[in-house]
Formats: structure tokens, sequence, C-alpha cells
């Protein structure tokens, strides 16, 4: 099934806002209903493919046949930017400017190889394509000129299973539930439940260095990956053969959040662990944002740590983000904090890591609200970019950022944040509403999660362009990392090259090169194009 092109996910599960949410954000923000939605598939205008003939017949050949060269209409809008608010807006407005000449689909490392090949000959950037859920401008790349989208599609699935190593050899297009359900088939899983989940793939998270819900638990992608595959226009890169080792520079970790810059990932090998046996969710209350975050702080430094660890502040709470079936209930209506602690493995362990975790919660502040908040949240975290779309046809804008900071800047980062978001968007007229949670927990820091409800105005994409902008210079000012988990794209690109310094670029820059001698791969992305 592919992904409802002008918004997210299963165009089934597509629902409106209840009255009680429209009723929200008319009083709270002054939404107004759009009166219209988007402008329908058929009805879009776009452009004959300009992929040259000699081009096309050479990728034909390099894919072994016309099926996996696809210039039809609806295919290269579907491969169209990815799922950014903004994204959404244009193609929902009917703005194909940056659609693909033509969606390739090889199934092997070689034909990979080929294409790279072809596109270098006939200088053809190539952005590769895997679930489409960027939200950074990803694929959206800066060329003159037509390009090609590499979807990986079929390139999906288990090559290796190592059960006494626990490791399992992956292809980039697999999706995560299916990984998911091929690992549980021999008793494994990867622990990785990120908010894109039911669409994002291996390829994906390893691209952008992604981090799941559980992280707590189970690590970040980038932590579980012990080596990975690239193909490049100028050949293989095949990096890591140890768990560990000392042989110079990991390039494990060049590859790891490289965002189709570098290369093609063709196969990620990740470690595994065993399906838990139980997993079990509890909500607890906290006077205040900081109460809850010094608590949290406690659990990630000294333990022990929940697999799920999270917190939403006074505003997320009072709305009832954390659980997109309760928003406008007024199920949250007590003033203060609400946080997710959850805990999967064996029944023994999961029981006296509970017990333990209860202790330093209790003495930090905390009040267990019992499993039903945990649960909530466990069964509608995947709803939010649903609940986004609706927010859209309603007429309210909706977009989130993240960053992550050492513990003793989270404070200041999180005031800075919301108060460049709010006096910006207020400024221009459309005065939001701005929620934040703790999703990620280390030893030494934490990452922030931004959302940001407004009405939409005359210019929604200007209003968030300038609102973005003065939350990036926050995030630099004030000590934090321009992304810490969505990537960099075209949208974070510039912080980032600013976050990286001058001879940090100029490496990168160096790496390309060679790799990439003529600049097609991803153009604009990561780095500046030349």
């Amino acid at each position: 099934m592919d992904m409802l092109w002008s918004g997210w996910g299963d165009p089934a599960r597509a629902t409106p806002l209840p009255g009680t949410v429209t009723d929200l954000l008319r009083d709270l923000l002054g939404v107004k209903p759009r009166g219209t939605g988007p402008v329908a598939l058929h009805d879009l205008t776009v452009p004959e493919s300009p992929l040259a003939a000699g081009a096309h017949r050479a990728l034909v050949t390099a894919l072994g046949g016309e099926e996996h060269v696809r210039t039809d209409p609806e295919t290269r809008v579907r491969h169209t930017r990815g799922k950014s608010t903004p994204d959404l807006l244009r193609i929902r407005d009917g703005d194909v400017a940056d659609i693909p000449a033509a969606v390739l689909l090889p199934a092997t490392h070689d034909e990979v190889l080929a294409v790279l090949r072809v596109c270098a000959g006939n200088s053809l950037p190539v952005v590769p394509f895997g679930g489409g859920t960027s939200v950074v401008g990803g694929l959206a790349p800066e060329r003159h000129g037509p390009f090609v989208a590499l979807d990986l599609r079929r390139m999906n699935g288990l090559l290796a299973l190592d059960p006494v190593s626990r490791t399992a050899t992956l292809q980039p297009g697999l999706r995560a539930p299916r990984a998911e359900a091929l690992l549980a088939e021999h008793g494994f899983t990867l622990g990785h439940f990120p908010q894109s989940y039911e669409w994002a793939t291996i390829g994906g998270f390893a691209a952008t260095r992604s981090s799941g819900q559980a992280s707590a638990g189970y690590g970040r992608f980038d932590e579980m990956v012990l080596s990975l595959t690239l193909a490049t226009p100028e050949g293989t890169l095949d990096t890591g053969r140890a768990p560990r080792s000392a042989a110079g520079p990991d390039l494990r970790q060049l590859v790891l959040g490289s965002e189709g810059a570098l290369g093609v990932i063709t196969s990620v090998t990740v470690r595994v662990r065993p399906v838990p046996r139980t997993r079990l969710y509890e909500g607890w209350h906290f006077p205040s944002f900081a109460e809850g975050a010094a608590a949290l702080r406690r659990l990630a430094q000294d333990g022990p740590r929940p697999t799920v660890l999270r917190l939403s502040d006074e505003t997320e709470t009072l709305i009832g983000l954390a659980q997109p079936d309760a928003i406008g209930s007024g199920a949250q209506a007590s003033a203060g904090c609400t946080a997710v602690a959850g805990y999967e493995g064996t029944e023994e362990d999961t029981a006296y890591r509970r017990e333990r975790a209860a202790a330093v919660l209790r003495a930090s502040g905390g009040t267990p609200l019992g499993e039903e908040p945990g649960r909530r949240w466990a069964d509608g975290r995947y709803s939010a970019p649903y609940l986004r779309d609706a927010l859209l046809d309603a007429g309210a804008f909706a977009e989130t950022l993240e960053t992550a900071a050492f513990w003793s800047r989270v404070p200041g980062l999180y005031a800075a944040v919301r108060d460049a978001l709010t006096t910006t968007l207020t400024g221009a007229g459309t005065p939001p509403l701005v929620m934040c949670h703790i999703s990620h927990v280390y030893e030494n820091g934490a990452s922030l999660y931004f959302t940001v409800v407004s009405a939409q105005g005359e210019d929604p994409v200007a209003h968030w362009a300038r609102a973005k902008h003065a939350a990036n210079e926050a995030i630099l000012a004030a000590g934090g990392t321009i992304s810490h988990h969505h990537g960099v794209g075209t949208d974070h690109r510039d912080w980032y090259v600013r976050e990286a310094g001058p001879l940090g670029v100029d490496a990168l820059r160096a790496v390309k090169r060679r790799l990439d001698p003529s600049g097609l791969l991803n153009p604009g992305v990561l780095l500046p194009a030349d």
C-alpha cells in the first residue's frame, strides 16, 4: 500500500476532528475552516517527464525492465517532497514544482550501482527514497534540471540472521513493521519504534540517525548498526566487521546520518534482542515540567532506566496531546505535567525495574496515575500525524521541531525555543499554542520535541518559515543541536553548517567529492550544493 499522496499514512485511517477539538481551536486560536480540501490527484497539472530518451533506455537496461523505470504522473507525484507541513500545504494546493522526472526501482546492490553509473554519465541527480517520511526537506534537492527518485521498496528482505551473535542483516527498503514481523518469526525484535514506524524504512532509519520512542531501553538506531554497505558512483563502501574495533576511525559513523548525500545504503546489519515477554506502560503526574525533568534525569543517570521515558509539559498535558484520542475531552484538565514510563522484558526484570523506578519517581515529587495513561499513550502513539492532517483540513497549522542538549542547558533551551516560536507567530498575527515534551533521555542530556498549532493565516508557509528560522537561531544560541532525530535535509542545513564549523564542513565536502565527484547525490541536502 502507498501512503496518502497529500497527507500521512493509510487513507482509510484519516478522520475529521471531533467537534470538541474544532471548538477548542476556534476559542483558543481563532482557527477558521478552510472550506476546501486538497486538490484531487487526477486534477493536478503534472508536466511530462523531462527524462532524456537515451538516459531512459540506459536506466531500463540497468534495472532489467521498463516496469522499473516509472514516469507516469501518479507515481512521480507520490515521490514529490516529504511529509512536513509546508510539504503538505504545497502539494495540497497543487504545487508539483519538485516532482522527479522518473522513479527508479532497483532490486539489488548491483542494480543500484548500475543506476548510479548511468545517472553520473547523464548528469542526472539522484534522491534515495525509502518511506517518504522526511519532515526536513530531505527529498527536495537543490538542482538545475530534472532528477530521479531511487525508490528502494523492492530491496525489502531479511538477508541474514545470526541468533548466536544476535545480529540481523536487513535491506534498506524494508518497512519497520515488516522488519519486526520477520524478526519475530525467529524470536527477535529491533525495539525501534519512532512515530514514523508504520511507514519508515530500515535505510531511512540509518540515513537519518533515527531515534525510537523506546530509545531509553533499546538505544537509538545508529547505536544498533554494526555494519552497512553503501553504493556510490565510485563503487562500494563496506563498513564494520566486528562489534567494536580500534582499527582507525569508524566509517559507519560517516555514513549514518548522511541522508543520501554520500551514497545509497543497500544493507544494514543491526543487533537484535529477544522479543520481550511483557510490556507495561504507566503514567505519572508531576507538579511542574522542571520537577518532572529532574526526575527523568535521576533515572537516566542513576537508574533504573525504563524502556520508555517521556514527559509532557504543562501545555501539552492540559491539551492532552500525549494521548491524541483524548484531545479536547478534558481528561487532562488538572494542572501539572504527565510522564509516561514503560518497561519491556521478562516478567521478573520488568517488575524489578518498575518497583525501583517508582521509588525514584515518588522521591522526586511524582504521583502514580496507574496503567491507563500509559496504555492510552501506547495505543495512540502513531496517531499524531493523522491528527496533523485533520488539523490542516480544519484550517489550523500544525508542525513540530526537535532538538537536544546537555541536562544543564535543557531549561534554557526549552524557554528560548518556546519564546522564539510564540513571539514570531504572534507577531505574524497567528498566536500559537506551543507544546513540548522530553522524548528521549540520556545520562548526559535529553531531547525536546515541540509541537506548534496556530491559525493558518494568509500565508502559513511563510509564517512558519519565519518562526522556524527564529527557533533555529534560538537553538544554536542556547547550546542545542539543530536536530536530534529528524535529520538535516535542506531545512536545517544552514544551521548544521554553523554547528559543524568551517573545518568540519570542508572535511565532509572532501569525502563527498571522493564518493560523488559530480555532486549528484541528493544535492543541497546536508551540505550546500557546489
